[in-house]
């Protein structure tokens, strides 16, 4: 994977709220932890998200990613990450920082401010708004990557091609910036609804 796929793939997280209805969350398990981590993780219809897409089905997805850290010890920290993202959304706070916690970038490897954005979602889910606005602060200010092969910016954005016949994707910078900015905004409600596009400010 190139580098602006790799920085893609941390930039696109879970969004928009979920629905907590009752359902029946029926999947193959044995199926998709046999998968290898990138269809497991990546693939839009696929693995994990194949579940989680199912409204109520946010804890059974947690259960299942937690099943694949488990099965398979020498995984990505960002199955940790989306675990931590869906009990969260699932109102689990307690369990879902640590998890978060988990996917942090060693230093001197972290161009692009995603700790500073990690920092900002566990302050949300600790109800510390001083935290929450100093790591919105600090991820304001991480220069643009100019050295990772990205393309210009445009006023505060920039667009990543898209695949043959798909839209480029445009992204605002820092990455990440509208979902703080939308947990700032939304303080005091529940994360599933602050992390949800309805909370972030329009693009332009």
């Amino acid at each position: 994977m190139n580098k602006i796929g790799f920085l893609l793939c941390n930039f696109l997280l879970m969004g928009g709220p979920v629905a907590h209805a009752a359902t029946t969350c029926s999947y193959d398990k044995a199926a998709l932890l046999a998968l290898d981590e990138e269809a497991f993780d990546q693939d839009p219809s696929g693995g994990w998200r194949t579940v989680a897409k199912t409204p109520g089905c946010e804890l059974a997805a947690a259960d299942l990613l937690n099943a694949y850290r488990t099965k398979h010890s020498k995984v990505s920290a960002v199955l940790a990450w989306h675990e931590g993202q869906l009990r969260a959304m699932a109102g689990q706070y307690e369990r879902a920082i640590p998890l978060l916690n988990k996917d942090r970038k060693p230093p001197g490897q972290d161009p692009a401010g995603w700790n500073y954005y990690v920092d900002a979602t566990l302050a949300f889910l600790r109800h510390d708004k001083p935290a929450l606005l100093n790591a919105r602060q600090q991820l304001a200010a991480v220069p643009y990557a100019e050295g990772m092969g990205l393309p210009p910016l445009k006023n505060g954005y920039f667009e990543i091609p898209g695949q043959p016949g798909h839209p480029a994707t445009r992204m605002r910078w820092p990455p990440n910036i509208d979902v703080v900015d939308g947990l700032v905004a939304c303080f005091g409600k529940s994360y599933s609804e602050a992390d949800g596009k309805a909370c972030r400010p329009p693009s332009p």
